[in-house]
């Protein structure tokens, strides 16, 4: 606490009178929130210095082009602590959990806060890569081919294989390697989130999006991050309310460049399914493998999607990948509830 308290004397002239230790957000990562008369700041205590790195200069350099990101305040001389702007307590899932708690009823004001956000994204997506210095970025710096091939063998892996699913690793790996290769196989120039979600989202005066977390993020597809936010299953977001959004998206980004809609959206379906089946790898891994009970409950919602992406033919090219997920989502495998 010493050092974040001489970062913040550093920046503002004085101590802190409090240095309060903020509820931890899903890393290593812990912050505590220094304040004194009215002014408040918060430190940052990380792990990783390449995190706390990429953080820092993807902060600067989206804050140098007037993107909504925290300030950063002040970096300690071995870079595992920073002082950074306070964005407050609210984020955008907070201000939806009434929706949620209504039965996921997201009405104007849900849908308007969500719209400001993508448009949001959009520029971030763009003018945020404007310049980026790619070896500033953590490994792997690119969403190529290899990088989808990740998320696919999560799923094969955290999902498929814990449960002793039969299939046959050839077929599916040529599939898999076709779907990363059609989706990752050229060179991107746009910025992507990686992990974007409404929880990576903080409301600031008059409810303005600010983003946060964004340290793992690379060059690759815009599809992506759409695909993350809009189809997270657990978030129930219905079918009307993602159309009107991504199109809202399409307008905002179609201020900055050119965009061939049908390709975007035809593209967007299978970052979908690349996205769910990502998901699902998590789900296996934290629900069957470690038995946690919100992880494990999520998996029904998560195979529903893959439900609606078979039946709309997004996993058409890709044959032996689609009879394994139509053996999945036929076998009503009831999960169960765990503490």
């Amino acid at each position: 606490m010493k050092t974040l308290s001489e970062l913040f004397r550093l920046h503002f002239g004085f101590a802190p009178a409090d240095v309060i230790l903020l509820a931890g957000a899903g890393s290593n990562r812990r912050y505590f929130r220094l304040q004194t008369e009215g002014i408040s700041a918060v430190g940052v205590v990380g792990t990783s210095f390449e995190e706390n790195k990429a953080f820092i200069y993807l902060s600067r350099h989206f804050g140098e082009k007037h993107l909504p990101v925290p300030e950063i305040y002040g970096v300690s001389n071995d870079g595992i602590c920073y002082l950074q702007q306070d964005l407050g307590t609210r984020s955008l899932y907070d201000a939806m959990s009434e929706a949620r708690e209504q039965g996921y009823r997201y009405g104007h004001h849900e849908e308007e806060l969500m719209e400001r956000t993508l448009r949001t994204l959009a520029r971030l997506q763009t003018e945020g890569a404007e310049g980026l210095d790619p070896q500033a970025l953590l490994s792997p710096r690119h969403m190529n081919t290899q990088a989808a091939m990740f998320d696919l063998n999560y799923f094969k892996y955290m999902f498929l294989r814990v449960q002793d699913v039969p299939l046959n690793e050839v077929k599916l790996e040529d599939d898999m390697l076709r779907l990363a290769n059609n989706l990752c196989g050229k060179p991107f120039k746009t910025f992507m989130y990686r992990d974007f979600q409404a929880r990576n989202v903080m409301l600031g005066e008059n409810n303005a999006p600010y983003f946060i977390d964004y340290q793992g993020g690379r060059l690759g597809p815009l599809q992506y991050d759409l695909a993350s936010f809009l189809w997270q299953s657990s978030a129930r977001y219905p079918d009307d309310l993602r159309r009107r959004l991504v199109t809202a998206y399409l307008d905002e980004l179609s201020t900055m460049r050119d965009v061939d809609e049908e390709t975007f959206l035809k593209e967007l379906q299978t970052f979908v399914l690349l996205r769910t089946l990502q998901v699902l790898g998590a789900y296996g891994l934290r629900g069957i493998v470690e038995r946690k009970a919100y992880f494990l409950n999520s998996i029904p919602a998560a195979l529903a999607g893959v439900r609606n992406l078979l039946a709309a033919g997004v996993c058409s090219p890709y044959p032996y990948l689609e009879e394994i997920l139509q053996q999945l989502c036929e076998a009503n495998i009831n999960y169960g509830k765990t503490e």
